[in-house]
């Protein structure tokens, strides 16, 4: 069968090819109606957007994933997007997602025994620990292809991991905080959720080497870990500020970030240079309050995308492990907050 292109996909929408790939890409300027007429035609043609060279199954599969869930805006925003993405396209038989209960290995072991049966492919955000790489290596050996999800397990039989390079985005928030901490010295403040993750391990890595190479006349403090909890995060940022008043810039790895936006906001003197991950409503606003500086972003959207694709296209590989491919993480500022 021939590949559907994004011109037959403009002939049948009776649209042009530039409306066509607008929609396909998420871009804006494109009319409500005019979206659903390339929807449409994408069903009716049963097009699978491309990825490179990567094979895609002959037959339907059946997939399920495995999210964390909890109170993270990001972690529903990544669940949304594979759960629409997939009902879309005619080689997702079935996509299942599952809330784990919490960040213990144990949540996902619990969750992984209720796997259906026709199910092919598993994708999950798990924190690295034994129980979590034994349960992987069981969910291979019983045939099912695994993809790790924006925290990487590389320790594990995974067949791909979706995300972006966690090291290059704490070394990127390194040498941003670097630039405008200046050079007159001073402290910087380092935030985790919890480093069982191994993305944030990697993003506190990339940071540390980062302000070690090029801003060694910068104090960075020891770590505090606040275990994605606001309260514990609040409480956390208020005793620092006030006990240290040299703070020129505060770095969050993981969640907790809200906790940490009321301590700076509620310091009486300039507030330091403050850098978050995840673009979501709530750094959008802190962002256009001008309550923080910088969220980098590892794309939710895009992420989800690429599980689907990713996950389908181990599937359909005989190769154990696909071509790595991160995602790019982006830098957002106060004047360019994309478009929702």
């Amino acid at each position: 069968m021939r590949k559907v292109t994004i011109r037959d996909i403009a002939a049948r929408a009776a649209l042009s090819t530039a409306t066509v790939d607008r929609v396909l890409n998420g871009r804006p300027g494109v009319s409500a109606a005019n979206r659903q007429r390339v929807n449409m035609a994408v069903e009716e043609l049963g097009y699978l957007p491309s990825d490179g060279k990567v094979a895609l199954p002959s037959r339907p599969a059946h997939l399920e994933f495995f999210i964390p869930l909890g109170r993270s805006e990001f972690m529903h925003n990544l669940a949304a997007t594979i759960r629409d993405f997939a009902e879309n396209l005619p080689l997702v038989a079935s996509c299942t997602i599952h809330s784990l209960d919490g960040l213990s290995p144990q949540a996902l072991v619990r969750a992984a025994e209720n796997i259906a049966l026709p199910t092919s492919g598993v994708g999950l955000i798990t924190v690295d620990h034994p129980v979590t790489r034994n349960a992987i290596r069981q969910l291979s050996d019983a045939g099912l292809r695994v993809v790790t999800i924006a925290s990487d397990l590389p320790s594990t039989p995974r067949s791909a991991y979706v995300g972006v390079d966690n090291r290059i985005a704490g070394r990127t928030a390194g040498l941003v905080m670097g630039k405008m901490a200046g050079t007159g010295g001073g402290a910087l403040a380092l935030f985790l959720g919890t480093r069982a993750y191994h993305g944030h391990e990697e993003r506190e890595n990339g940071f540390r080497a980062m302000i070690s190479e090029q801003f060694p006349h910068m104090e960075l403090l020891p770590a505090i870990q606040t275990d994605e909890d606001n309260a514990a995060s609040y409480a956390a940022a208020t005793r620092l500020l006030r006990s240290r008043a040299d703070v020129r810039g505060i770095y969050c790895v993981g969640a907790g970030r809200s906790g940490i936006v009321q301590a700076v906001a509620e310091i009486d003197r300039p507030r330091p240079f403050v850098i978050l991950h995840d673009l979501t409503n709530l750094t959008r606003r802190f962002l256009a309050e001008d309550l923080i500086d910088v969220v980098i972003d590892q794309n939710a959207r895009l992420t989800g995308e690429q599980a689907v694709i990713r996950l389908l296209g181990s599937i359909a590989s005989t190769a154990p492990f696909l071509t790595l491919k991160y995602i790019e993480p982006r830098i957002i500022l106060r004047e360019n907050i994309p478009v929702r």
